[in-house]
């Protein structure tokens, strides 16, 4: 029967002969798929290590793994998530991860102290288009404290966490408004305790950002919104790498700024609102994917970096010389390599069009 079927496939006589000629082809065959495939997988699977923030702010990166574009983009990629950019930036120091964050209030500062980054991708932040970029930091009060207005906040215990973006928020807030630190009780209270301290009524009012202004409101009833972003700093910041990384292999760079801007155009759609919130409340611990909606709409995702991040860079810098937290300027030239997300928005405008 079997040598029939043969005869019926090939055509062609059949005979021991024969069959171990075909098994032999057949073994060729194989043997050259077998290569094949393990170089299309070799070169569709370039090792890459990326870091994440555990909040909102990651959601590029998170959209880039879960939707497969880090994978379109020839990237097994392995997601990294730490609770702060400085446990980030050990990791990266570490070479435990290729590219992390960083936020410009605070990336400076060690700029200047010698580390050697360079920035590729846009992760955080409206800075393409303005030097600041808040709208996702705010205040939020207790009941009963009578916080009604930034003016308020005179004489009051206001939670933040030192050193952070919120916190260069505070305080530039403070200025504007005719106030200085003095002018509070200032308490330091980790991200993770902003809601609970608050709650508890360990402070007046706590400066967050997203997640933790909505989970603020949704959790401490009878809270309110002092204030949210208004222009004062520039909540922003972009991915990057130390130069061995960034320079070592340019093909794998560049496949990486591909996967995040088209991760962010697909962010950004509102088509897939739906299921960009199922991902948020898969990477950031204790996260719905109501609360990972009506958190993300008040960040913006942008993967560019040009001339309006430059500027958002010096305005940075600005305020942490006045505050005597660095001092001198820092080029930002420096840091910033446009070179890689000039060569995505030349290939794919498409994943730009939506952006101002």
């Amino acid at each position: 029967m079997f040598n029939q079927r043969l005869r019926n496939c090939f055509g062609v006589p059949y005979g021991r002969n024969t069959l171990n000629k075909f098994k032999s082809g057949m073994v060729a065959v194989l043997a050259t798929t077998a290569l094949s495939l393990a170089a299309t997988t070799s070169y569709a699977q370039t090792a890459i290590n990326v870091g994440a923030a555990s909040n909102v702010g990651g959601m590029i990166v998170f959209v880039a793994q879960s939707k497969g574009f880090f994978a379109k983009h020839g990237l097994d990629a392995k997601v990294t998530v730490r609770n702060t950019g400085s446990a980030l930036t050990k990791s990266l120091r570490a070479g435990e991860i290729d590219f992390a964050p960083a936020a410009f209030t605070n990336l400076p500062v060690a700029l200047e102290k010698g580390i050697k980054l360079r920035g590729v991708v846009g992760y955080l932040g409206g800075h393409f288009n303005s030097p600041t970029s808040d709208t996702n930091v705010g205040i939020v009060a207790r009941p009963g404290t009578g916080i009604k207005s930034i003016k308020d906040l005179k004489g009051k215990t206001i939670g933040v966490a030192f050193g952070t973006t919120g916190d260069l928020y505070l305080q530039e807030l403070l200025k504007k408004n005719g106030m200085t630190k003095s002018d509070i009780k200032r308490i330091n209270v980790r991200p993770p305790s902003h809601v609970s301290t608050l709650d508890t009524g360990g402070v007046d009012a706590v400066v967050a950002w997203e997640p933790n202004v909505t989970k603020a409101l949704d959790k401490v009833k009878g809270s309110n919104l002092v204030v949210r972003g208004g222009g004062y700093v520039c909540f922003c910041a972009g991915m990057h790498g130390q130069p061995d990384t960034v320079y070592k292999d340019r093909k794998r760079t560049q496949a990486f700024v591909d996967a995040m801007s088209e991760a962010a155009h697909y962010l950004r759609d509102p088509k897939n609102a739906t299921e960009v919130a199922i991902i948020g409340s898969r990477f950031v611990r204790g996260m719905t994917p109501d609360l990972v909606a009506r958190t993300t709409k008040h960040v913006i995702y942008d993967a560019r970096i040009g001339g309006g991040t430059a500027d958002a860079f010096r305005a940075s810098v600005k305020i942490l010389i006045a505050q005597k937290k660095m001092k001198k300027p820092y080029d930002p030239a420096k840091y910033l390599d446009t070179s890689f997300i000039d060569s995505t928005i030349k290939r794919h405008p498409e994943w730009f069009a939506d952006l101002k």
